[in-house]
């Protein structure tokens, strides 16, 4: 494991610390999936926080398939608010920048988790012809 990993573990394990609402497993989700969400792009750039939470779903999708909102709930993730609160709690510990124009109001109620983790998005991301992934970088 690299320093910079065992750091951000350590970090991660004191947020939870102080906060246990979230597991840190749920903070690592994120962060993955924030850097599914930027490999995606044509050029890596910022991503608003509707972009990640796109990013989250498809991510979570991807990984979890139908077990996306059990994973979640697991995790204490009801809400796209509380990947905004995950994320701005990885803000203030500089595991990751804002800009001024970011705000948790960006993460209210993209979507409800009922529709974007059900039967029929779970259907739609295992058929035949599924959404454009990026592909790995070497």
């Amino acid at each position: 494991m690299t320093p910079h990993a065992k750091e951000l573990f350590k970090t991660i394990d004191r947020i939870c610390a102080r906060d246990p609402r979230y597991a840190p497993e749920a903070y690592l989700f994120t962060l993955a999936a924030l850097h599914f969400t930027v490999a995606a792009l044509p050029e890596p750039r910022h991503v608003t926080g509707p972009e990640l939470l796109a990013g989250i779903r498809q991510y979570a999708l991807d990984q979890f398939g139908a077990m996306s909102r059990s994973v979640f709930e697991h995790w204490g993730v009801e809400k796209t608010e509380d990947f905004g609160r995950m994320v701005f709690t990885l803000v203030e510990a500089q595991v990751l920048g804002k800009t001024e124009e970011d705000s948790l109001e960006d993460f209210r109620e993209v979507y409800a988790f009922d529709e974007a983790f059900g039967p029929a998005a779970v259907a739609y991301t295992l058929a035949d012809d599924p959404p454009d992934r990026p592909a790995p970088k070497a």
